[in-house]
């Protein structure tokens, strides 16, 4: 079966789903979308769970304690902290003193939970990068690079470039463009308090937190429509043709192969992406069926599919394989730690999935435990014209439960 392409589902230029918003920037749209049919009730259910007091995402309710300390880091493992505090500083030293006081909050401020994924700004934290000029933006874009590895950067920028990528495609660069993100600062940059900083915008939302030498990057939002850059600027040289996240997609892939069929149904909580038998609720208009996006953090996702201990040792080997290519964002001290606490909670993790699981079907999956939540999902189109998933438009969330999303659980 050959992978559909998205030039197969672009919308003519003329076509009230992007026609109508021509011309519109950011500010305009955010208010637009309030009306709008399909994002207007998305924003109305969003209100009701920001701003809650931070709890944690929990499998029943209950936050599980002694999960996380305030130790340091081992050897090796530390945070990337003195360049991260030396990039805040150049940052806070471009800014005049209005564009600071927008940039920075307290560093268990509850604005850290008003970040979402949509391409319209349901709340405007912090300074918007369009809207800097590039010396800022590109300061601002220089402590995410020194927080993260040069994969993760790589991954986040090229992700950034396919948000414009897809503006110039459908005519809406003012609402999709490089750059149409928001970043702010929590707590004062410090190399032995907590602080932290957040970005967030279409299809990429990055929360970090650093204490001493302890480094928590959770939650992660990462996607993609589409989800590669074939024409223009970025073509070639600076983004990949490859499409992105092709390792976790044929991994995951695999991993459903290296199991017997019985154990593979047992995992295999809806056999359709758009399944008659799930309950009300279960396929949200955005998220579809991710369960752990943007404002859902104290949401309470029982376990489903099967446990990890129940796979044999070649599905574990793959497991560890997307386990390991998922958190590479962590520069390597931090992903060796978060690693090991990943892997140290093997028998008590759950792999669940959705939807087909050969050639270039649509799924969705999740890996979770006491400890982290991972999820793909491939979507339905917002910017592009299909109406059932598929995988040139795909989610992925990252989430620490138990209260360790925005390093929470590393305050004093």
């Amino acid at each position: 079966m050959s992978t559909p392409s998205f030039r197969d589902y672009l919308y003519t230029p003329e076509h009230p789903r992007v026609a109508k918003l021509r011309g519109l920037d950011a500010r305009a749209y955010a208010e637009a979308a309030k009306d709008d049919p399909f994002a207007g009730p998305m924003i109305e259910g969003w209100k009701k769970l920001y701003p809650q007091p931070f709890v944690g995402v929990t499998n029943d309710g209950v936050v599980r304690e002694g999960l996380y300390t305030l130790t340091e880091a081992l050897p090796g493992e530390e945070a990337p902290s003195s360049d991260m505090l030396a990039a805040a500083e150049k940052l806070l030293a471009l800014l005049p003193q209005e564009l600071h006081d927008r940039l920075s909050y307290d560093v268990d401020a509850p604005e850290w939970q008003s970040w979402a994924n949509p391409e319209f700004m349901q709340h405007d934290t912090g300074i918007r990068l369009d809207e800097c000029d590039p010396p800022v933006r590109d300061a601002a874009l220089a402590v995410v690079e020194a927080s993260l590895s040069p994969e993760g950067f790589a991954l986040t920028r090229n992700l950034m470039r396919i948000n414009g990528f897809l503006g110039d495609l459908v005519d809406l660069p003012l609402l999709m463009n490089e750059y149409s993100y928001n970043f702010a600062l929590y707590g004062a940059p410090s190399g032995a308090e907590p602080w932290g900083w957040q970005l967030f915008g279409h299809h990429v939302a990055l929360n970090c937190l650093v204490a001493g030498s302890r480094m928590v990057i959770s939650p992660v939002f990462l996607g993609a429509e589409p989800d590669t850059i074939d024409d223009g600027a970025h073509h070639g040289a600076e983004v990949s043709k490859e499409r992105v996240f092709k390792e976790r997609i044929q991994w995951a892939r695999d991993l459903m192969g290296a199991l017997a069929p019985g154990l593979r149904a047992e995992a295999t909580v809806y056999q359709q992406m758009q399944d008659s038998a799930m309950p009300e609720g279960r396929l949200h208009a955005g998220d579809e069926r991710h369960l752990a996006g943007c404002f859902q953090d104290n949401r309470v996702i029982p376990y489903e599919g099967i446990p990890v201990s129940s796979m044999p040792a070649t599905a574990t080997a793959l497991l560890d394989r997307i386990v390991e290519e998922w958190i590479s964002y962590l520069p390597a001290g931090p992903r060796a730690a978060r690693l090991r606490e990943i892997q140290g909670h093997y028998d008590e993790t759950w792999f669940s999935w959705i939807g087909g699981w050969q050639g270039s079907e649509a799924f969705y999956f999740r890996i979770q435990s006491p400890v982290v939540i991972l999820e793909l999902d491939h979507h339905t189109g917002v910017f592009l014209n299909n109406h059932t998933p598929a995988p040139f438009h795909m989610h992925t969330v990252v989430r620490t439960p138990n209260g360790n999303d925005y390093g929470r659980a590393l305050l004093p």
